[in-house]
């Protein structure tokens, strides 16, 4: 009346039974043998699971093999899901664009004390500098610097960012810089003598910068302590040892950054 059997053979996984993927941490009991554990892993075609006293077993991928939640189903191995690549970074720490080529020459400006000042923003912020299309220009000093800020006629789109060295109370600079009072003007700086002492002296590999005697020249005096012949040799060895924003101390690091931040403010 009945036909076959329908208690005969392996009935249960002639059943049509849900598919589920055999994520990681999914508790499941295997039904032939009553094993239940959670997704671990794969291993040789089998799904990996480990009880809660840390045993582990292999199980073959059979169709309403396990039970979840009292259910038969039928593990399947996910998809390989893509893993998106690690967003590289510039050595200012910013997000690499990647795609974007540097923008024409914007009419702002970064002014910086030299050329060994200008060396060393653009290995940290160059691609930074470029996307925005903003350019960095070495002075011989700041002595003309009021003059010179004048000479170059900042506006609201044509702003002026000036880096400083040794810009503290009382100094020399401090009171050239108080002499300009564009508002589009932004003069900000760093407590060092020379941009050479904003490099961490580890990366350098000495454990602090020499001290220099009152009167003789910074650098001919750290070259003279650290038995350097030439200014421009140590230059090149402390250059080549920076590659991001990690190898120069804070206070330069936020000047930058407050100057970048000043000659990119968006037009209304």
């Amino acid at each position: 009346m009945y036909g076959e059997d329908v208690l005969a053979g392996d009935w249960r996984r002639r059943r049509v039974t849900p598919e589920v993927d055999a994520e990681p941490d999914l508790v499941v009991e295997d039904a032939d043998s009553g094993f239940c554990g959670a997704v671990v892993g794969f291993e040789s075609g089998a799904v990996v699971l480990e009880d809660r006293h840390g045993r582990r077993r292999n199980f073959p991928l059979l169709p309403a093999a396990f039970l979840l939640d009292g259910r038969p189903v039928t593990l399947r191995r996910p998809a390989r899901v893509e893993v998106p690549a690690a967003r590289r970074r510039t050595a200012s720490g910013s997000v690499a664009v990647a795609g974007v080529r540097a923008q024409v020459a914007k009419a702002s400006r970064i002014w910086v004390e030299g050329i060994h000042d200008a060396a060393l923003v653009e290995r940290i912020w160059g691609d930074d500098l470029r996307i925005e299309g903003v350019v960095v220009e070495p002075l011989d000093g700041i002595d003309d610097l009021v003059a010179e800020v004048r000479r170059f006629e900042p506006g609201p789109d044509r702003r002026l960012g000036v880096l400083v060295d040794h810009l503290v109370a009382g100094s020399k600079e401090s009171r050239i810089v108080a002499s300009v009072t564009s508002p589009y003007v932004l003069v900000t700086g760093h407590p060092y003598v020379d941009v050479w002492q904003a490099v961490k002296p580890a990366k350098v590999g000495i454990r602090a910068w020499p001290q220099v005697p009152p009167g003789r020249p910074w650098k001919e005096g750290v070259c003279a302590a650290l038995g350097v012949a030439e200014p421009a040799d140590m230059w090149r060895h402390i250059l080549s040892r920076v590659d991001s924003f990690h190898d120069v101390e804070t206070p330069l690091i936020n000047a930058i950054e407050r100057l970048i931040d000043f000659v990119t403010v968006p037009q209304d």
